[in-house]
């Protein structure tokens, strides 16, 4: 049987940050876009469509950077054990 020391810390998923990023940049852009008339011309569907081309990626960057700090804030909170091993042979 051999000890060894390993690190444990809980890591936030990025991808969850992304998503949730996603999804609020394309809230914002909604309310956005529906605080001021359409234009008559294009109209308001198209009008949200296009600055969700902007709204999505903004709000994906700004929940990676939210994932990214609370991955730094996580690794202070690293703590250190000692875990053992113990190695299993067939009886053969």
């Amino acid at each position: 049987m051999s000890e060894s020391e390993v690190s444990i810390r809980r890591a936030p998923r990025i991808g969850v940050f992304l998503a949730f990023g996603a999804m609020l940049g394309a809230v914002v852009t909604l309310v956005l876009t529906s605080l001021f008339p359409p234009d008559p011309a294009v109209g308001f569907l198209a009008t949200f469509a296009y600055f969700c081309l902007y709204g999505i990626p903004a709000g994906i960057v700004l929940g990676g950077l939210v994932g990214l700090v609370l991955d730094a804030l996580s690794r202070r909170r690293t703590r250190t054990v000692t875990v053992a091993h113990d190695e299993i042979t067939d009886g053969e």
